[in-house]
């Protein structure tokens, strides 16, 4: 059975990898491991030992904490309906979709971004 911290550290490092663009092939050549173990690590199947929690962190350069943001919000919201919403919410980040508007966001000019950031926040108050 999945461990809820297992499964929330596996969608952090999913988040990650897809943020800087990286593939499962890829972060498993720099942490010297298969692909196939950072598959069952971002689904939760396997825990992620602390050592190589590190090497993780170290390869998508970020800190350890990192993996574990969010997690006591989504405990302490049990199973009232607002958790269900944020909990879909959470998982957005999850979806390859939202990732690769996030990423592709990003890698647009800052003045550029700025204006793109301002109209959707006109076109969303309009909806």
């Amino acid at each position: 059975m999945k461990h809820p911290v297992d499964v929330h550290v596996g969608k952090r490092v999913r988040h990650r990898r897809w943020m800087v663009g990286m593939t499962q092939q890829q972060l498993g050549d720099i942490v010297g491991i298969k692909f196939q173990q950072i598959q069952k690590y971002e689904t939760g199947m396997n825990r992620v030992s602390a050592s190589r929690l590190w090497d993780i962190a170290q390869a998508l350069d970020v800190s350890i904490s990192f993996f574990f943001e969010g997690f006591e919000a989504a405990e302490s919201e049990g199973s009232a309906p607002e958790a269900a919403e944020s909990n879909q919410r959470g998982d957005l980040l999850a979806d390859k979709e939202a990732l690769e508007l996030v990423r592709s966001y990003y890698s647009i000019p800052e003045t550029q971004r700025r204006r793109l950031f301002d109209l959707a926040r006109v076109l969303s108050d309009v909806a």
